[in-house]
């Protein structure tokens, strides 16, 4: 549980109260009560939250240390930005971020968001039966959040059960956006370490830099195929272990199924793996649906150019009943994410800070004052 504690310095700024969760010390806006912790990973904590003002049930993340890894400040930016424009019932929403009390020198960030009981990972290893409504539910909500991201020109590049936030009435939002890009106007994306290595497309596992929404569609299969068999479809050791776990389930590729891989290594590589001739998933799944196997198999396709689409899979015979066009309108402009690489922590820590400034408009005349006050020269 939270534990309340008096501030480190022994000082208490305004609006400001200290809790103690996991040993992890919790600096955080008057108007939240932290509940309890309910997760743990390399950034921080996340608790569950009270917001006083509203009454409504938060969940608070606690990023800690953020530029200590440049890298890693840069996914936290990236991901506050895109949030700040994403409006949709399947994609988490961000609520809040809270103001740090020094603007050039705060090291840690506080996300304030939507609060679910669970992510799909948990349902996915619990002794929870799942029905075919069950899976045929979760797969739709996560197929209609993801064509708004595509519509808005976002790719996610890290689905996996862990970042799909379920409540128990089996809703659905996508989280977790540090990996995500947005089309770079030529039709590519950029390229570089994506997607936790067992939902990888074969594309990315081939180097290949000409991917595009065919990969989240890939992640997509894997995470169906997930929950229908409750355990991952290629658990792969490395990349090369997990294009041969993918061959020997799809069976071994034709020559015309090749064509999108440029890199003469990676081709001969593929060319040289023992002859498979795979194994239809409805003998891996023999309980599923068939239409939940057509989709599947439409999904899990080699050549991403021969991948079914997700407006293709939300019109599939096996939603029927579930989509609705008219319900179901892109987003009404594309987003930008593109951010300087080579940033430094100052500019980033800077542009953060703006991001925040949207969530509390009340901070931007007090800014605006400071910036006409300062000593000039």
């Amino acid at each position: 549980m939270a534990t309340l504690v008096e501030p480190p310095n022994g000082i208490r700024p305004r609006g400001k109260h200290y809790y103690s969760m996991w040993q992890t010390l919790f600096e955080i806006d008057t108007k939240y009560i932290p509940i309890k912790p309910i997760g743990r990973g390399a950034y921080g904590v996340v608790c569950s939250g009270l917001n006083r003002e509203t009454n409504e049930r938060v969940a608070i993340k606690k990023i800690n240390n953020t530029f200590e890894n440049r890298i890693d400040a840069l996914r936290t930016l990236r991901e506050l930005k895109l949030l700040r424009h994403i409006r949709h019932e399947n994609v988490i929403a961000l609520k809040d971020v809270m103001m740090p009390i020094h603007r050039t020198s705060f090291k840690d960030v506080y996300l304030v968001y939507e609060l679910m009981d669970t992510d799909l990972h948990h349902i996915i290893k619990s002794s929870q039966p799942l029905s075919n409504d069950h899976c045929k539910y979760f797969i739709f909500q996560l197929l209609r959040g993801l064509k708004y991201l595509h519509s808005a020109n976002i790719l996610h590049r890290d689905l996996k059960p862990g970042n799909l936030l379920v409540n128990s009435n089996c809703d659905l939002k996508i989280c977790d956006f540090g990996l995500a890009r947005t089309s770079q106007g030529n039709g590519q994306f950029m390229t570089e370490y994506v997607v936790t290595r067992w939902y990888r497309a074969p594309e990315l596992l081939l180097c290949c830099d000409n991917y595009g929404t065919s990969i989240d569609v890939w992640s997509v299969g894997c995470i169906f195929a997930e929950i229908l068999g409750r355990k991952p479809i290629f658990p792969g050791t490395e990349c090369l272990n997990q294009l041969k776990l993918i061959i020997n389930a799809l069976g071994s590729q034709q020559e015309a199924d090749l064509a999108f891989i440029y890199n003469r290594k990676a081709r001969t590589y593929i060319k040289s793996l023992p002859y498979s001739r795979g194994t239809h998933f409805s003998r891996l799944y023999p309980q599923a649906d068939p239409l939940a196997i057509d989709l599947l198999q439409r999904m899990l396709v080699f050549d991403p150019s021969k991948r079914i689409t997700v407006a293709e899979a939300l019109q599939h015979p096996y939603m029927a009943g579930l989509y609705d066009p008219s319900r179901n309108p892109p987003a009404q402009v594309p987003i930008n994410l593109d951010i300087d690489e080579n940033l430094g922590e100052q500019m980033i820590r800077e542009m953060m800070w703006r991001e925040m400034l949207h969530y509390h408009p009340e901070a931007i005349p007090c800014q605006r004052l400071c910036i006409s006050e300062a000593p000039k020269g």
